[in-house]
């Protein structure tokens, strides 16, 4: 996907590293639709809540996390729940940052896919294309276009959560 054709602000270099960690990643997507304190996201993501706390750190500097009102935790504990902004997806990034962000993208799809316990819940394709560059605007345009209009959906009775990983790449050995 070509960046002269994409109207969405380019990320400064703090946002651009921010969201090029798998962890951060993960974060992000756990607070999408529930806000959550750093407490709870270590515990959803089996890691130490002295290193999360850093990533959401990071996260709220650069304004991919907001703070919520702060509550009462255990014990009277004062905790701070955080919630995703959705800034990431308004957001383009350089192409300095393309393989950072791939590498994240990746490893967090595949630690995603490995935790659903059902395989066959998992729906995969893989498809070979030859496209001359007009084609490939053209795709580029209508799969943006599409991603936009879920990314803007309001979720239904019932909805259940789901991630979706699109990929499109030179097939090296193909040419």
């Amino acid at each position: 996907m070509t960046d002269e054709n994409d109207d969405r602000r380019l990320a400064t270099e703090a946002e651009a590293k921010a969201v090029a960690s798998a962890v951060r990643l993960r974060i992000l997507r756990l607070c999408l639709d529930e806000a959550l304190t750093n407490k709870e996201i270590a515990e959803r993501l089996d890691a130490n809540p002295a290193t999360v706390l850093h990533h959401v750190r990071t996260l709220v500097a650069t304004g991919f996390l907001a703070a919520q009102e702060e509550r009462s935790g255990a014990r009277g504990a004062r905790e701070i729940p955080y919630l995703a902004t959705r800034k990431s997806w308004n957001l383009r990034l350089g192409t300095e940052h393309h393989s950072d962000l791939n590498a994240a993208m990746l490893q967090v799809f595949q630690s995603e896919v490995s935790a659903v316990g059902d395989p066959a819940q998992v729906n995969t394709a893989r498809l070979g294309l030859r496209l001359d560059e007009e084609q490939y605007e053209r795709f580029h345009e209508r799969l943006r276009a599409l991603l936009s209009e879920l990314e803007r959906q309001k979720p239904g009775p019932g909805a259940q959560p789901y991630s979706l990983f699109v990929a499109i790449h030179p097939d090296v050995d193909r040419q």
